[in-house]
């Protein structure tokens, strides 16, 4: 949850560093996967944890998985807030599903378990080629004219 000291410009949007958004991210377990299936735009919920600054979950056989491996280009989103602010990070990367020995050791070390009472094989692993992330200040709206002033 986000802490209503976090916000300390005064403006009623920061734009968060790298670590920022990654210490964020990391901070909670459910996020939106972004993808394109037969050129139109997809969204899943999916459980996930972060793992040296990359993204990991678990999935079925399915859209998720074939998606990922015809388009891997996906965003990845996650957010948070309280009653004073909140926050979104975006991670724009290529998805992809983890077969190595290595790479299935080092995803099961996560210890990422499946929400659902599904049988999920699968791991993908989001490679991060850019991370955003912004933190929103709750307020009212000012007035029209406060922003001539």
């Amino acid at each position: 949850m986000v802490s209503a000291a976090t916000s300390q410009t005064g403006q009623p949007v920061t734009i968060l560093s790298a670590t920022e958004s990654w210490d964020l991210l990391a901070s909670v377990a459910l996020g939106r996967l972004v993808t394109s299936v037969d050129g139109q735009p997809e969204i899943f919920p999916v459980n996930f944890v972060v793992q040296g600054r990359t993204v990991l979950f678990r999935t079925a056989e399915g859209t998720k998985l074939v998606s990922t491996a015809i388009n891997n280009r996906v965003l990845f989103e996650a957010d948070d807030h309280n009653a004073a602010e909140g926050w979104s990070v975006i991670v724009k990367g290529t998805g992809r599903m983890l077969r190595t020995h290595a790479e299935l050791e080092e995803a099961d070390r996560a210890q990422l378990l499946p929400w659902t009472a599904t049988l999920k094989q699968h791991y993908v692993r989001i490679q991060p080629v850019s991370i955003t992330g912004r933190r929103f200040r709750f307020g009212p709206e000012p007035s029209p004219e406060s922003t001539f002033a």
